[in-house]
């Protein structure tokens, strides 16, 4: 007997309507009509539904040469299971294409928010040398810093409507269709070496973006090339996580839809945790940094906060796997 001979059987055992068994499995009844005349095949989560339902087991309904005795009974399934989201052939692909249209404009947002006090640093430095008005330097920097981070956040807004329909893949536990998987896979293989070549450039960038800093204090120590030197600091360490972004986009993308790596099922739970005290967090250093900025007036120097809050946060993060871990 097949799979959708033992559905009409097993349903009308327990003299359910098609329309009935559809709520039971929050699908339309025209899904189990279809089942019943085998146009299409129940997932697998629908398919440990049934079983429930029915009490039977999954080998029952799923192999053909297992035939069930007795009267059936219906069953109320009160676990804690419930439908997993089915991701598509057609959702896998339009979420990596958006994931890769989207991905360098993320990442020039980042690099203009990390690189935005360098201007203000560069006419810092040319207001000591006596090159720059004092009043032009200090209004000039804090309006052109202000235009950076607000063009950053504007890309972000304006990305987020194309990923915001994926979401739930980060944060949900999903089943993928038949196909998916080994797309992803063939795909995630592609990129792995550019995501490789790409990190590794960035973070050489990153460690290499103390060097002119350092060889600036070295040779003339408290100098005013100091905070000129930040500034080019600022460069090299924005165009390193610019490289790193682009490089790790698209092997997460597939990651979050294969759940593996970060995005397996505990690690999603995790993610949810993790946001929202992002969601909180974040919005305070925000308050925090213009709060000291425009008190002291000491732009050139506040910009510490962001780095130290960025480690506090890892730190946070780690607290909060750690506890939930245990």
């Amino acid at each position: 007997m097949i799979l959708a001979d033992k559905i009409i059987n097993e349903r009308k055992k327990l003299g359910l309507s098609q329309e009935e068994l559809a709520d039971k499995l929050e699908v339309s009844r025209q899904a189990v009509s279809k089942w019943e005349s085998a146009q299409s095949t129940p997932d697998l989560n629908r398919i440990l539904m049934m079983s429930k339902i029915f009490g039977v087991s999954t080998d029952y309904l799923l192999k053909d040469d297992i035939e069930q005795t007795g009267e059936g009974e219906l069953m109320e399934y009160e676990g804690d299971y419930s439908p997993k989201k089915l991701v598509t052939m057609e959702t896998a692909t339009s979420y990596i294409d958006a994931v890769e249209r989207t991905n360098p404009l993320i990442a020039l947002g980042v690099s203009l928010c990390i690189a935005s006090p360098v201007v203000m640093m560069a006419l810092s430095t040319l207001s000591q040398y006596g090159l720059c008005p004092d009043n032009i330097a200090g209004v000039g920097g804090i309006v052109i810093f202000l235009f950076m981070v607000a063009a950053g956040v504007f890309i972000f807004i304006t990305t987020d409507k194309d990923l915001k329909p994926f979401e739930y893949l980060e944060k949900e536990e999903i089943d993928t269709a038949y196909g998916v998987d080994g797309m992803l896979r063939e795909k995630k293989s592609r990129f792995e070496k550019k995501k490789s070549s790409f990190i590794a450039i960035g973070v050489i960038m990153c460690i290499l973006s103390c060097v002119p800093l350092l060889a600036t204090s070295m040779m003339n120590p408290g100098g005013e090339l100091t905070s000129l030197m930040v500034g080019v600091l600022f460069i090299m360490v924005s165009v390193g996580v610019n490289m790193i972004i682009r490089g790790n986009a698209v092997v997460d993308a597939c990651n979050k839809v294969l759940q593996e790596e970060d995005y397996t099922p505990s690690g999603k739970r995790l993610n949810k945790i993790t946001g929202k005290v992002a969601a909180i967090y974040w919005p305070i250093i925000v308050a925090v940094f213009l709060g000291v900025s425009f008190l002291t007036d000491k732009w050139e120097t506040t910009w510490i906060i962001w780095p130290v809050a960025a480690m506090l946060f890892g730190a946070i993060a780690g607290i909060i796997k750690a506890v939930r871990d245990k």
